[in-house]
């Protein structure tokens, strides 16, 4: 694995998956914030959630770019196609086992068992993530598509 080229990578097609994570939601497109979700695991102060929530999906984008390039070694298939089916997999997987079990370890988030207490709590994103726009599914499976994408092209 070339380090330094895994490093610059990861860093510029999560860059761009958060952008278009955050334009969408500029967009109306999507009510879903990865970095304030992110950011409210470890802070109750909702100003700082959203550094921290970014700092954590950067690391996260760095983590998932080092499995991605171990995937393009292990079977030398090294492309656009094949780094966007590998996000594929990531999103369903994302949108499908992450954001049903984000509210059993979030300390800040409802589960759709037992909604908010006294203490303001972000709602669950639910099956999909539907519940946070009928878009946001689409646009998670998009930018994690790029992401695969980004990494399968530009890794060396």
């Amino acid at each position: 694995m070339n380090w330094g080229q895994a490093l610059l990578w990861g860093f510029v097609a999560t860059i761009v998956l958060s952008t278009l994570l955050s334009g969408s939601r500029s967009m109306g497109l999507t009510r879903m914030d990865i970095s304030f979700m992110l950011g409210t695991i470890f802070t109750g102060n909702r100003d700082h959630a959203k550094w921290l929530g970014f700092l954590f999906h950067l690391f996260n984008g760095w983590v998932f770019s080092f499995i991605y390039i171990a995937a393009f070694i292990s079977t030398g298939w090294k492309n656009i196609w094949f780094g966007g089916l590998i996000g594929l997999v990531h999103a369903l997987f994302v949108l499908i086992v992450g954001m049903m079990i984000l509210p059993s370890i979030h300390p800040r988030m409802a589960t759709e068992q037992h909604g908010p207490n006294p203490t303001r709590q972000l709602e669950p994103p639910g099956f999909l993530a539907l519940n946070y726009g009928r878009h946001t599914p689409l646009v998670t499976l998009f930018g994690h598509v790029v992401f695969g994408a980004i990494l399968g092209f530009f890794y060396h």
